[in-house]
């Protein structure tokens, strides 16, 4: 039986397991996904950027970091009640030590970035929506991180995701995404259990292509310091609207 996204209780995601696996430490995937954003943000003046999104934000600040030197204004855009409980709680009294070495990183590649991690997110307002309800070219800039291929086992509601996180922003506007390479149904912490729709790089291309230009997928090998999920890497996208 195909799981998809309405299936799923995201108010129980383990936000605590979650973080401990990926996040308390700097793994070398997340500062290479860093390293390839890097690049496409320092594209950007500082603040020449109105409005833009995370789209599924979950509790990953790197990418809120990351977009806080081109963005006056970020919306968090997130589902699942603890996400939200997170992110409200890192904006309001401080991000996590843990969070202090991906800022380091960031701010390295690209020095426009505020000098502290709230000062990065005080640009951020926290959003509880589901992504596919978005106001269509509401934002200028869109990012997208391990979202589409996370939410559902349905390749044709992972394209509807895509499509979606495309439609979020006007035509001209920037896009830069990650996705987990080939990742199966997958666990976090002992028990729980998660949707996954396995995609590479050529899948990530086809549904891309027609709804966008300036188009350039790659992708980096899959870390052996983060917990074994199979999967085979991730897919780096960055792309313009049409």
């Amino acid at each position: 039986m195909t799981t998809h996204n309405d299936d799923v209780d995201w108010d129980s995601w383990p936000v605590a397991d979650y973080l401990a696996e990926k996040y308390r430490d700097l793994h070398r995937s997340d500062a290479a996904v860093i390293a390839h954003h890097s690049t496409f943000y320092r594209r950007f003046a500082p603040g020449s950027i109105d409005r833009s999104v995370e789209f599924g934000a979950g509790p990953n600040l790197y990418p809120l970091i990351l977009a806080a030197a081109a963005s006056r204004n970020i919306e968090a855009v997130e589902a699942g009640a603890g996400n939200i409980a997170y992110l409200e709680r890192q904006i309001l009294r401080g991000p996590d030590a843990s969070w202090l070495p991906f800022h380091a990183l960031c701010r390295r590649l690209n020095p426009d970035l505020p000098a502290t991690p709230a000062g990065a997110l005080a640009h951020v307002d926290v959003v509880h929506a589901d992504v596919r309800e978005l106001e269509p070219a509401g934002y200028d800039l869109a990012s997208m991180h391990f979202v589409a291929e996370g939410a559902t086992e349905d390749y044709t509601e992972f394209t509807d995701f895509c499509r979606a996180f495309v439609r979020c922003v006007v035509p001209g506007g920037h896009l830069v995404a990650a996705f987990i390479e080939n990742m199966p149904t997958y666990r976090i912490g002992p028990t729980s259990h998660w949707p996954g729709c396995p995609v590479d790089p050529e899948i990530v291309t086809k549904v891309f292509a027609r709804m966008t230009r300036d188009l350039s997928v790659t992708r980096i090998d899959t870390d052996p310091a983060l917990p074994d999920q199979e999967d085979s890497g991730m897919v780096l996208l960055t792309a313009v609207a049409r």
